[in-house]
């Protein structure tokens, strides 16, 4: 929903409320970062831990999600698709206007609920003085975190007025057709939840209902969180036939859903990753890939593979590798003669290696999603992630040699060890510290996930500061891009909380694994569907929302065949990454298309471009579907 600009006096004040609670939540979030690095260091070196660091770490997450939240909206930051808005804004304004009206009311509507449940908690906590811990040994007040989550559910709720006049006031010449076309949906689907409560509908039905509705609303444009939040609630109060229990299930997620420990990694591996991209790691992780590499025909794309994969294994986020590496590879991989078309579709192509390659964000959400060991997950995913890298290396060999029109006229490229980049190896200490920190710390049994996205945050922090690259300007910048970052993805998991307890309640997912299980499809079968989907809601959807709408309906299935829930996160993680590289939405190839400095480059183009590694990344898919040992071999 859009940016407003505020000119007058309450507007300027209002403005500067929500900046100050996000600046309160980003202080927040990067406190718990030198919290937790605290507790490890007490805990490893002086055999004196800090006694509560989980329940305070939980508790701050919380806060910290709900303080940034009314700022998110207002930058809006909450992921959508955009093709529903690109398409109508030529072909009809005025109802894309009228549109944009009934979305923003309808969050204004569900936020209110939101705080309006929130509420009788934080009185009761009050009154109560009720605490988190065990008594005597450690113990935390909780009433002002729950009244951080009213406040910052009635703010975002304020935001969302504002937005309303705005629009009003910028929708002034609307027809009334177009605003009656636009208010003709919700109408209708009002009068079907009237009918579901009237008649006592089958939870079943009403589950089919709440599916459809979602999917027709986040195709129309509504933020996804929305979408997940509002129809997790209609469907609350319709199966519960009560708007009170529907709205305390609000006030409960909100509270409860990333209230837990291991949600912590979400924000400190998104800081890691952007601390690792201040301090120019990547480049030079490219410059030793390039001189490695760089003397075979097709050298620089397989050097290009090879940052990636050595990024992907200090980061987990595969839109910081997109970012990065289209101003670091592309301009090298054209200058030595490479298409454009196939430089930017092979940066978006070796992008995707940082959802798998461990530590990857995506494994950890889903880690937490089907309640598996994300050490597990880490370690299941490093022989595929080499795989997945070394066939997208040969692809690019093959490719040289064969498809020389696509390519581009390249030669063995000559790297010049004095050139203008200076020596690289040197620069890779930096990538080995943060290895042996992550990684080595995790699978030593040093410390857990979270508490190695802490200290990787603080390691690629240190680095950055020492390279002279983070100065306080620079600093605050990665705070606040790493908690806007991390509140859209926490208040997006809350939301289909919300979703997935309402999904439990129609008893669906039991329903559809009871089916598929009786049926002739068989794991395979089931495994070519899922794939199927996973595709189709990647070329609309961002990867998180694949992994948070499918999973609360293809866990009970995998569990009912008796399958391995690792190898299926494998599955999972590397099936959506595909979605990264397909249209409309294809989030890396938007990712480099907004930082490529060239105006020739189109989507189009990039679009092409990753197609072969499309394909590649789907045949690697397949392989590890038919033998699910090459990401359980480390784990058995």
């Amino acid at each position: 929903m859009p940016e407003t600009v505020e000119t007058n006096t309450a507007g300027f004040i209002f403005n500067r409320f929500i900046s100050r609670l996000n600046g309160a939540g980003v202080i927040w979030i990067f406190a718990i970062m030198f919290l937790i690095c605290a507790d490890i260091a007490g805990r490893n070196l002086f055999d004196n831990p800090i006694t509560g660091v989980p329940e305070m770490a939980s508790l701050s997450l919380v806060a910290a999600v709900f303080l940034q939240l009314a700022n998110a909206i207002h930058h809006n930051r909450l992921t959508s698709t955009e093709f529903f808005r690109h398409s109508y804004a030529v072909k009809s304004p005025d109802f894309l206007k009228a549109w944009q009206l009934v979305m923003t009311l309808s969050a204004t509507v569900v936020m209110f609920f939101m705080a309006l449940g929130a509420w009788p908690d934080f009185v009761r906590a009050f009154a109560t003085n009720e605490f988190a811990g065990v008594e005597s040994v450690f113990t935390i007040t909780v009433w002002p975190v729950k009244f951080i989550i009213v406040l910052g559910a009635a703010v975002t709720a304020l935001e969302y007025c504002r937005q309303i006049y705005h629009g009003l006031g910028a929708g002034k010449g609307l027809k009334f057709l177009p605003l009656l076309k636009a208010f003709l949906l919700p109408v209708a689907v009002f009068g079907v939840l009237f009918m579901l409560w009237t008649l006592n509908a089958e939870p079943r039905v009403v589950g089919v209902f709440m599916i459809a509705l979602a999917l027709i609303l986040i195709a129309m444009g509504m933020p996804i969180a929305i979408s997940l939040l509002l129809t997790g609630f209609l469907g609350l109060a319709v199966l519960k036939q009560d708007f009170t229990i529907a709205t305390r299930t609000l006030s409960l997620a909100a509270e409860g859903t990333v209230s837990e420990y291991v949600f912590a990694t979400v924000p400190l591996f998104v800081l890691m990753g952007l601390f690792v991209n201040v301090a120019d790691i990547g480049r030079d992780a490219f410059r030793a890939a390039q001189k490695s590499f760089g003397w075979i025909k097709g050298g620089l794309g397989v050097a290009t593979v090879a940052a990636n994969a050595v990024f992907a294994a200090i980061t987990g986020i595969s839109i910081a590798s997109a970012a990065i590496f289209s101003k670091i590879a592309v301009p090298e991989l054209v200058r030595h003669g490479y298409t454009k078309r196939f430089a930017v579709g092979l940066t978006a192509g070796s992008s995707v290696l940082g959802m798998l390659i461990p530590p990857s964000l995506l494994l950890i959400i889903y880690g937490v999603i089907a309640e598996v060991s994300i050490g597990d997950l880490f370690i299941a995913a490093i022989i595929p992630g080499i795989i997945l890298a070394c066939c997208f290396a040969a692809g690019v060999l093959l490719m040289a040699f064969f498809a020389p029109g696509f390519v581009g006229d390249i030669k063995g490229e000559t790297i010049n060890e004095e050139n203008a980049y200076g020596p690289a190896w040197p620069g890779l200490l930096a990538v080995v510290v943060l290895v042996v920190v992550v990684l080595g710390g995790i699978y030593g049994g040093i410390f857990t996930p979270t508490e190695a996205g802490a200290a990787g945050a603080l390691v690629a922090m240190l680095i950055a500061l020492v390279r002279g690259k983070l100065d306080k300007g620079r600093l605050w910048e990665v705070m606040q891009e790493a908690g806007q970052v991390s509140v859209s993805i926490l208040f997006l998991i809350i939301c289909a909380s919300i979703f997935s307890m309402m999904l439990t309640l129609t008893e669906l997912p039991q329903v559809i694994a009871a089916i598929l299980g009786d049926s002739s499809l068989g794991l395979a079968g089931f495994l070519v569907i899922y794939l199927a989907l996973l595709i189709i809601l990647g070329t609309v959807l961002d990867s998180t929302s694949i992994m948070l709408i499918l999973l609360p309906l293809a866990l009970p299935v995998v569990a009912a065949m008796g399958e391995n829930l690792v190898w299926f996160g494998i599955i999972t993680v590397i099936g959506i990454e595909i979605g990264l590289l397909t249209p409309p939405l294809g989030l890396s190839v938007y990712v480099i298309k907004a930082s490529v400095d060239d105006d020739s480059i189109s989507l189009g183009m990039i679009f092409s471009g990753a197609l072969p590694f499309v394909f590649i990344t789907l045949l690697v898919t397949i392989v590890l579907m038919v033998f699910p040992e090459l990401s359980l071999f480390l784990i058995k």
